[in-house]
C-alpha cells in the first residue's frame, strides 16, 4: 500500500480525485486487515478463547474451598479482569506487537533483532556470512548509557550464553504447552458429559479424550491449510456462544457482578484471603493462555489485525463470559467444580457441549502447528538435532509438519491425560510454562526497547518493573503449585534444555576441530593450480562448516585420491538471525585461491523462517553467480590481484545483489522450449530472467539448463578462458563432497565429556537426518569423505 500510495501522490490530481482515490486505498487497507482479522480467530485465539473451561474451577481448587463465598467469587473475577487487561490488551496488544522483525513475532524475532543491534550471537563466524545483507543491519548510534550496557554485554560471552540460554529455555516451555494445551483443552470439554451422564466414570471420560487426541495428532500430516476454513467459523460461534451465555447468566443470575469490574475488589480479594489467594493465583492466570500466540503468530497476519481481532471480539466476549460465570457462580457456589458447563442452560447443553469439543480441538492444533515452528527455529539456531520438516502449504510458510516431533508429543500428551486425569493438576503444570514464556518475553522486550528502539534505560527499566513485577508475583504463585503437577514443564523443558545443550556443545566441538586443522593457505599455493594431482572434468561442490579457509576433509581427500576436479567450490550453508533472506542476496561468493586454481567459496544463506526447497535449480542458481562473479572481479580492481601473498584466507566476498556485467554467459534450455535469456543487465534481472526459465509447473519433465559465452570480441581473454572452464566443468558434471564424520571424545577428556560426546551427541547423531538429506543434495552425486573428529 505504501508504493501505491507514493504513486499516487506524485501524480497531478484534482482535490476531489486525490481524497476519493485516498478513501478508496484506506478501505482497501481496511478490508484487508478485517479479512486477517477474521482468518486470526482460528490460528490465533483457539487457546485464548477456550480458557473459560477450566479457570475459576482451576481457581477454587485446593486451599481456596475454606472461601468459597460471593465476596471471593466477586474478587477473582476482578482479578481475571485486570489480568486480561493489562498482560493480554495493554502488554501485547499495544506494545509487543510493534516490537516485530520483518513482520516476524515470537521469542525468535526479539533474539534476532537483539543479535543483530547489539552483536549478541553466538553462531559461529556469523559475521562472515551477514556480509552485505540488507536486511541484516545494525542499529543507530545509542545513548552513553545504552552504550555502556551494548559493549558490557558484547564484551562477556558469558552474558551472551545466557541470554541464548533464557531464550532456549522460553522456546522449552512453548514444547511444553504444545504437551498440556491438547490435554487440558481436550479433558476440560469432554469432562462436560458427565454433567449430563452422571453415571459416566472418569475412565470413559479419559478413553474418549484419549481417542481425540489421537485423532488429532494423526490428523497433523494433512496439514492445516486443509481445515483452515473450517477454523475460524467454529472459533466465532464460540465465542458469540460464550458472550450470550455470559450475558445471560450476567443478568438471570446476579447483576451486580458489574460493580466487580472495580479494582477495589481485588484488594478485599486478599484482604479475606491472604496466603490462600496468593496461591490461587496460579489459576487465575489460566485465563491468559494462549496469549503468546498472538505475537509469536503475527508473521502470518499484521499487527492492525491482531489489535482489531482482539480489542473488538476477544476481549469483550472473554470478560462477559468470565462474568457471566462469576454472577452465576456467586448463587451456585456447589458448582464450582464444573462451573462453565453448569452455568448452561438445560436446553442449549448439547449444542455448546459440541462447540466447546470443536474450540478445543481448534486451539490444540495452533499450539501444536506453533511447536513445529519452535523446533525449526532452534535447528536454525543450531541448537536442535535435524529433524524432517514437511511443509503442508504451498502458500503459507509457517504451516509446517515434523513427523518425529509429532509423535512425541502425542506419547507425552497421552501420558498427560492418563496419569493426572484431573484438569487442575494439569492447569497446575500448564501455567508455569505459559507464564515463563511470557517473563522471558518481557526480559527480551526491556532489551530491545534500549537497543532496537533507542529509548532510555529508564523507559525499559519502568516497563520491566511494571509487567515484570506482575508476572512474577503469578509465576510465583504456580511455582507453589510444582509439587501438585507443576513438575511437569521443569522436566520437559529440562529434557528438551539437555537435548539441545548436547547438540550444540558437540556442534561447537566440531566446528573448532575444523576451525583449527583448516588446511593452511600456504601450503596449498605451494601445491600450484594442478594440486599437485590430476584436475578431472567437473565441478566439485565441497560442503563445510567453515565461512574462511579450506577445511580439513580436502586435505584428506587430496591425500587417498590421485585426482580432483577441475573446477572446486567450498560450500557454507548458514542459518542467519533474520525471518528470511531474499534470493537475490541468498549467495556470496568468493575466490579462495588465484585465478588459474579455479577455486572459489559460495556462503549460501537463510533465515530462521526460510525454506530450504528441493527445486532443482541450485546448481544453476550457484554457477550463475560464480560466472557474475568472474565478471564483477574483472571489473573492478580491488576484487583482484596477482600477487598470490594477497590471498591469506581472507575471501574477497560479494553479494549477488546489484552486479551490473556488461556481458556474460548464455543461458538456454533444452526439451523443445524456446526460452534463450542473455544476461546483459543488471544482475538481479539475470536472477529474475534465470528463475523465469527454471520455475517448471510440470515437474513430471525433465529439463537441463546450458550456459554458452556470447560472441563479444570486447571481453577479457582470461575471464573468457575462465568462464569456458566454468561452463565445461558445468557440462561435465556436478559431485557433491562431504565428510561422513564421527565425532569421539579424546582419551585425556573427562569421563562427564566423555558421556556427553560419545554417548549423547553420538546418539543424536544416529538418530536425526543426515546432512546430505538435510540440505537436499542428490544421493547419486554424493561422495562422503570418511573423518574421525578427536575433540
Amino acid at each position: 500500500m505504501d508504493s501505491e500510495a507514493g504513486a499516487s501522490s506524485t501524480s497531478p490530481q484534482t482535490p476531489s480525485s486525490s481524497s476519493s482515490n485516498s478513501n478508496k486505498l484506506s478501505w482497501g487497507n481496511i478490508s484487508r486487515n478485517l479479512i486477517l482479522a477474521y482468518q486470526s480467530f482460528g490460528v490465533v485465539y483457539g487457546d485464548l478463547s477456550t480458557s473459560p473451561l477450566y479457570v475459576f474451577t482451576s481457581t477454587f481448587e485446593g486451599k481456596l474451598q475454606a472461601h468459597q463465598n460471593e465476596d471471593a467469587i466477586f474478587g477473582a473475577f476482578s482479578l481475571i479482569f485486570w489480568t486480561i487487561t493489562l498482560i493480554p490488551l495493554l502488554k501485547y496488544v499495544f506494545i509487543l506487537l510493534s516490537a516485530d522483525d520483518n513482520g516476524e513475532g515470537g521469542t525468535f524475532a526479539l533474539y534476532s533483532l537483539l543479535c543483530r543491534h547489539a552483536r549478541l550471537s553466538l553462531l559461529p563466524n556469523q559475521q562472515a556470512a551477514d556480509e552485505e545483507l540488507s536486511a541484516y543491519k545494525y542499529g543507530p548510534s545509542t545513548p552513553v548509557a545504552s552504550s555502556s550496557l551494548k559493549r558490557f554485554l558484547e564484551k562477556h560471552k558469558r552474558l551472551r550464553t545466557a541470554l541464548l540460554l533464557v531464550v532456549l529455555f522460553g522456546a522449552c516451555m512453548v514444547i511444553g504447552d504444545g504437551v498440556l494445551t491438547p490435554a487440558i483443552s481436550v479433558l476440560s470439554s469432554v469432562s462436560g458429559l458427565q454433567v449430563t451422564q452422571p453415571k459416566l466414570n472418569d475412565r470413559a471420560v479419559i478413553f474418549l479424550a484419549c481417542v481425540i487426541l489421537v485423532g488429532l495428532f494423526a490428523l497433523q500430516h494433512i496439514g492445516t491449510h486443509r481445515v483452515a476454513f473450517m477454523f475460524a467459523p467454529i472459533v466465532i460461534i464460540w465465542l458469540v456462544t460464550i458472550f450470550v451465555l455470559g450475558l445471560y447468566n450476567t443478568i438471570y443470575w446476579n447483576p451486580k457482578i458489574l460493580s466487580a469490574l472495580s479494582p477495589h475488589y481485588v484488594i478485599k480479594f486478599f484482604r479475606n484471603t491472604g496466603k490462600d489467594g496468593w496461591i490461587s493465583l496460579g489459576g487465575i492466570l489460566l485465563a491468559i493462555t494462549g496469549t503468546e500466540a498472538m505475537f509469536a503468530d503475527l508473521g502470518h497476519f499484521t499487527a492492525l489485525s491482531i489489535r482489531l481481532a482482539f480489542a473488538f471480539v476477544i476481549y469483550p466476549c472473554l470478560v462477559v463470559q468470565y462474568m457471566g460465570q462469576a454472577a452465576f457462580l456467586s448463587k451456585n457456589l456447589s458448582s464450582i467444580h464444573r462451573s462453565f458447563y453448569d452455568s448452561i442452560p438445560d436446553k442449549v447443553f448439547w449444542p455448546v457441549f459440541v462447540i466447546a469439543t470443536l474450540a478445543a480441538i481448534v486451539g490444540s492444533q495452533a499450539v501444536i502447528t506453533a511447536t513445529f515452528s519452535i523446533i525449526k527455529q532452534c535447528h536454525a539456531l543450531g541448537c536442535f538435532p535435524r529433524v524432517k520438516v514437511v511443509h503442508t502449504s504451498r502458500h503459507i510458510y509457517g504451516q509446517i509438519y515434523i513427523p518425529e516431533i509429532n509423535w512425541i508429543l502425542m506419547i507425552l500428551c497421552l501420558a498427560i491425560t492418563i496419569g493426572f486425569q484431573d484438569t487442575t493438576l494439569i492447569g497446575n503444570a500448564y501455567g508455569i510454562a505459559c507464564m515463563t514464556v511470557m517473563f522471558v518475553t518481557t526480559w527480551l522486550m526491556a532489551l530491545v526497547i534500549i537497543f532496537v528502539w533507542q529509548r532510555s534505560i529508564f523507559i525499559a527499566a519502568a516497563f520491566l518493573l511494571f509487567f515484570g513485577s506482575i508476572e512474577a508475583v503469578y509465576l510465583s504463585a504456580a511455582f507453589i503449585k510444582v509439587p501438585q503437577g507443576g513438575w511437569v514443564p521443569i522436566v520437559l523443558s529440562c529434557f528438551f534444555m539437555f537435548v539441545m545443550y548436547i547438540w550444540h556443545y558437540g556442534t561447537r566441538r566440531k566446528y573448532n576441530f575444523d576451525l583449527h586443522n583448516k588446511v593452511s593457505l600456504k601450503w596449498l599455493l605451494s601445491l600450484g593450480p594442478s594440486l599437485g594431482i590430476v584436475r578431472v572434468p567437473g565441478i566439485g561442490l565441497i560442503y563445510s562448516e567453515l565461512a574462511t579457509g579450506v577445511p580439513a576433509i580436502f586435505s584428506h581427500f587430496v591425500t587417498n585420491l590421485p585426482a580432483f576436479h577441475k573446477v572446486l567450490v567450498f560450500v557454507c550453508v548458514k542459518s542467519v538471525p533474520v525471518p528470511y533472506v531474499s534470493p537475490e542476496e541468498r549467495f556470496l561468493i568468493g575466490r579462495i585461491c588465484p585465478r588459474p586454481y579455479r577455486m572459489y567459496r559460495c556462503i549460501v544463506r537463510y533465515g530462521y523462517k526460510d525454506i530450504q526447497r528441493d527445486n532443482g535449480d541450485f546448481e544453476n542458481q550457484l554457477i550463475q553467480s560464480i560466472a557474475e562473479f568472474i565478471q564483477m572481479e574483472a571489473e573492478e580492481p580491488r576484487l583482484s590481484s596477482s600477487d598470490n601473498s594477497s590471498f591469506d584466507g581472507r575471501m574477497a566476498v560479494i553479494s549477488t545483489n546489484g552486479v551490473h556485467s556488461n556481458s556474460s554467459v548464455i543461458v538456454s534450455e533444452e526439451e523443445h522450449i524456446e526460452v534463450i535469456t542473455t544476461m546483459q543487465s543488471s544482475k538481479s534481472s539475470t536472477i529474475q530472467s534465470l528463475r523465469s526459465v527454471f520455475e517448471d509447473e510440470n515437474p513430471q519433465i525433465r529439463r537441463r539448463v546450458r550456459f554458452q559465452l556470447p560472441q563479444n570480441p570486447g571481453m577479457n581473454p582470461l575471464v573468457r578462458e575462465e568462464l569456458m572452464d566454468l561452463i565445461q566443468a558445468k557440462e561435465a558434471g556436478v559431485a557433491y563432497i562431504m565428510g561422513h564424520s564421527y565425532v569421539k571424545a579424546r582419551r585425556s577428556s573427562s569421563f562427564v565429556k566423555k558421556m556427553v560426546i560419545d554417548i549423547g551427541y553420538s546418539f543424536l547423531r544416529k538418530n536425526c537426518r543426515g546432512p546430505s538429506v538435510a540440505l537436499n543434495i542428490p544421493h547419486i552425486s554424493l561422495i562422503e569423505v570418511g573423518m574421525i573428529y578427536y575433540v
